[in-house]
């Protein structure tokens, strides 16, 4: 477990267009580029290993942020016998990007505040008035319409948190949705977004009702 004092005020960041994480959720990465593999090599030697994954603005790394991540710590990871790397990141807690550091490193360092995401480091959060099965039967839908499958069994016996922020991870939605899925303050608010975005996906993308 992560505690307040265990967060560093500058981390290393991870510029991956679509890639979400949030707090207390599993995000597996395949690490293979130079700069990627130096900054897990540095991540290794911290007592934190913390990395922080955050949303490129425009699809090159090198490009403008958003503000807000999510900070992973490194809780499991393999080498291939070329040289790559998959590992697992745990959510520990978002963060807010207050500068940018200018370094030797070949990977981007940013300064962060911690403020603001003080829940992402307690107990597991509940929503009381999620309707399951409303959800669930939209969820159906939607994947049907994409094509995807999944473990309806172990969806069914997920906790709240858990099936919520499992599906904001995992579903195909566009970058600046994924961001406006972790920046929601509460998991009530998440999941009324992540059902906003199942229902507009189901109109077509559009503000209409598809024809039957």
């Amino acid at each position: 477990m992560i505690s307040k004092t265990d967060l560093p005020d500058v981390i290393p960041v991870f510029p991956l267009p679509g890639a979400l994480l949030l707090p207390r959720a599993r995000l597996p990465l395949h690490l293979f580029e130079p700069r990627y593999l130096a900054m897990l090599d540095d991540v290794l030697k911290t007592s934190s290993r913390l990395i922080g994954m955050v949303q490129p603005y425009e699809a090159p790394s090198g490009g403008k942020l958003h503000s807000i991540g999510c900070a992973g710590k490194v809780t499991a990871f393999s080498e291939t016998e070329d040289g790559r790397y998959m590992i697992t990141l745990s959510g520990a807690s978002r963060f807010r990007i207050t500068g940018e550091v200018d370094g030797f490193t070949p990977y981007r360092r940013c300064k962060v505040n911690w403020q603001g995401f003080e829940q992402d480091l307690g107990p597991v959060e509940k929503d009381p008035d999620f309707d399951r099965p409303a959800f669930m039967d939209a969820l159906g839908k939607y994947l049907t319409e994409k094509g995807l499958s999944t473990d309806w069994e172990s969806l069914g016996e997920a906790e709240d948190e858990l099936l919520i922020n499992s599906l904001s991870m995992l579903c195909p939605f566009e970058p600046e949705d994924k961001q406006a899925l972790l920046e929601a303050p509460s998991l009530t608010t998440r999941r009324e977004t992540l059902m906003t975005l199942i229902e507009f996906a189901l109109r077509g993308g559009s503000g209409e009702e598809v024809m039957q």
